[in-house]
């Protein structure tokens, strides 16, 4: 009536390639309108099976997908089960923890006097068992999505308001050095900003700040319990101000890649881009989540599918992610290459690897 018998299999380490896919490749895959999106995203799925790829989705993915409305008789939900079927369950950290991680380690690397060089770590923004012979199942679990027509309208309104600078941008004098040094001391001042609006609010008693507040403000408030507080309150906060003026903060991932991001279009737009008002919403219709997607997770990937008019943007050379991070950058301009980096991983499988495909889905 009972077996004690087992038997174990030990099955070779993985070590799985990190590709990142932008929503506009989800969304023209799941609409399979376009033979190029579809095939690519079953070759991806071919890959993965073979324990040599991994495709997370991220926060990001779903608040784009929450904002979705709908097409051919299928739901966000449908969409977003895409996204997660074909990421095999595996998910990055949330965008504002890998952004707080970022500024934290180099807050802490300006105390101790390091260089200023930011070395990115993987387990910073995925978890370490991604690495790991996947099994058959998976749970979802769902979260907060927020108010979706408020976050619609805000997103449109921020698109037109950017386009609407273009015309000040094209007679502006500023260099694309100055560009950055602007964007970086504006972000640097809206993380002081939201923590000090943060800190009147709990001292006048509004404890709500606790849960209502920008995440921003939690990271200087991070910051701040990190200091002793012999150094005292003002001091402290010169201290993190220090921080927020220094190259550490300059060399965080996600604020030297944003900012350049913003300085190439701006010197696009001054050499004549964009021209065309109605062209120019619908092109850059998704920039600001694009930006996001880019300056948080690109540097932990090996390869990173975007759009075009992104990927013509990164490739700049006072960009060039590969050469600063190692990342490979397809899109429609070299789409036949994404193909070509797929073959080769497969094509490298050992014979090792092999029989640990046999063991572990006979």
């Amino acid at each position: 009536m009972s077996c004690n018998y087992r038997t174990t299999v030990h099955l070779p380490k993985l070590h799985k390639k990190i590709l990142y896919l932008d929503q506009f490749f989800f969304s023209s895959a799941f609409r399979k309108h376009d033979s190029r999106f579809t095939k690519a995203a079953e070759r991806i799925r071919q890959v993965s099976a073979l324990q040599l790829l991994a495709v997370p989705f991220s926060s990001i993915h779903e608040d784009e997908t929450h904002q979705w409305r709908g097409f051919d008789g299928k739901s966000k939900d449908d969409l977003m089960k895409f996204i997660k079927d074909t990421s095999r369950g595996h998910e990055f950290e949330p965008a504002y923890n890998v952004e707080e991680t970022q500024v934290i380690l180099a807050f802490e690397a300006f105390l101790r006097g390091d260089l200023e060089t930011f070395k990115c770590e993987e387990h910073d923004s995925i978890c370490d068992n991604i690495h790991e012979w996947e099994d058959y199942l998976r749970i979802d679990v769902g979260g907060y999505i927020g108010d979706i027509e408020l976050i619609r309208d805000l997103k449109h309104k921020s698109v037109e308001e950017l386009v609407d600078k273009f015309s000040m941008w094209r007679t502006s004098p500023i260099t694309f050095e100055q560009s950055i040094a602007i964007d970086l001391s504006n972000s640097a001042r809206m993380f002081i900003d939201s923590y000090i609006t943060y800190a009147m609010r709990i001292a006048s008693g509004d404890y709500m700040a606790e849960f209502d507040s920008p995440i921003m403000s939690r990271v200087v408030q991070s910051m701040m319990s990190s200091l002793p507080e012999a150094m005292g309150y003002l001091e402290r906060l010169r201290k993190i101000g220090g921080f927020f003026r220094s190259k550490h903060f300059a060399e965080v991932p996600c604020q030297w890649i944003s900012v350049r991001i913003y300085a190439v279009l701006k010197d696009m737009v001054t050499r004549g881009a964009y021209t065309n008002r109605k062209t120019a919403l619908k092109r850059l219709g998704g920039f600001f989540k694009d930006v996001e997607h880019i300056s948080i997770y690109a540097p932990y990937c090996d390869a990173f599918i975007m759009d075009q008019p992104m990927a013509a943007l990164v490739a700049d050379p006072r960009i060039s992610l590969e050469a600063r991070y190692g990342v490979k950058i397809f899109s429609l301009n070299n789409w036949s290459d994404l193909f070509t980096w797929l073959d080769e991983l497969e094509s490298g499988i050992t014979q090792e690897h092999r029989a640990g495909l046999k063991d572990a889905y006979r």
